[in-house]
């Protein structure tokens, strides 16, 4: 059982940045690969980021390539999302979630979610 809890969020104007932080409650954080999704009313839940069990690897959304990057830290069982050059179209509820596989961008393949952060960029 894992559990994920997400904070950060805020509300911040366009070209601002934010960092998201999600702690994971599990003994065996680094079993699991993490990723970072958003859901904005009336939409589907969108694939953001996601990063392997070590962090060595990355995986981005087209969306927020080159402005958002995942990072993780094992030894504090929590991973980041550092969100640079916001858009308002980037405000969303933020979920971290943890899979068995690495880059999946299908959230029908995490078995476990946070509660979610709001982040609301003003235009």
């Amino acid at each position: 059982q894992v559990q994920l809890v997400e904070s950060g969020g805020g509300l911040v104007q366009a070209g601002g940045s934010l960092r998201l932080s999600c702690a994971a409650s599990t003994r065996t954080f680094s079993n699991y690969a993490m990723g970072w999704f958003r859901q904005a009313p009336g939409e589907e839940r969108e694939f953001v980021a996601s990063t392997s069990r070590s962090g060595a690897a990355t995986v981005y959304a087209d969306s927020v390539k080159g402005r958002f990057t995942v990072s993780r830290d094992n030894a504090k069982n929590t991973v980041y999302l550092q969100m640079n050059n916001l858009k308002p179209e980037d405000s969303a509820v933020y979920y971290c979630a943890a899979s068995y596989r690495f880059g999946d961008s299908d959230y029908s393949k995490y078995g476990y979610w946070g509660q979610g952060t709001q982040v609301t960029v003003s235009s």
